[in-house]
């Protein structure tokens, strides 16, 4: 569907020239009141989760948990797909509709590698997150890059060079334990909450 629209909009000549700021956005030229719409939205997204903590770590292990424990869960999933859709929708103008997929799931799959509990994975996401703005930013400033592009590339990096550790240290524990493997933090579905 997406390169379908891509395909539609870019036979529009008005806006070939706004094709590559929709796809990558234009981080250099956003606007004070689009930061502020994106602030609002993150007090909002922030404000709900907290509210909805329980339930939404209660979905994220399994939909009947958040039945059996008085919640209804269609009306939780519900609630966080709207903010997922809130944070896609406010992100566009910044990184794009192309990279935005990418800074929500490359930061959080860092956080999910280092991580035991939820609370340690949402910190980890948030600093790896943090850290590719800032040298994604640089990278883009002194090598004349796109800005969008750079911070999300920088964010998968991060994500690869972290799985390559999380890997080496496996390796290495694997050999000095002899035979028992480390268990992965998730392994048979346990997720500290």
């Amino acid at each position: 569907m997406l390169s379908l629209g891509v395909l539609i909009t870019s036979r529009s000549l008005s806006l070939v020239g706004d094709l590559e700021e929709i796809l990558f956005g234009d981080l250099a030229n956003v606007e004070w009141s689009t930061i502020s719409i994106q602030f609002v939205a993150l007090i909002g997204v922030v404000s709900v989760f907290t509210i909805c903590r329980r339930p939404f770590l209660l979905l994220s292990v399994d939909e009947g948990l958040v039945n059996t424990s008085g919640f209804s869960a269609k009306l939780f999933h519900n609630v966080m797909m709207a903010m997922v859709a809130t944070t896609i929708i406010v992100s566009f103008t910044t990184v794009g509709t192309l990279l935005v997929m990418g800074m929500l799931i490359a930061p959080a799959a860092t956080g999910a590698l280092f991580a035991r509990r939820v609370s340690s994975m949402i910190m980890i996401a948030a600093l790896s997150g943090s850290t590719s703005v800032y040298i994604g930013l640089l990278a883009s400033y002194h090598y004349d890059l796109a800005a969008g592009a750079s911070i999300v590339l920088t964010a998968v990096i991060l994500f690869a060079l972290s799985a390559i550790f999380t890997e080496a240290r496996k390796s290495i524990s694997h050999r000095h334990d002899g035979d028992h493997e480390p268990e992965h933090p998730h392994a048979h579905g346990h997720v500290h909450i």
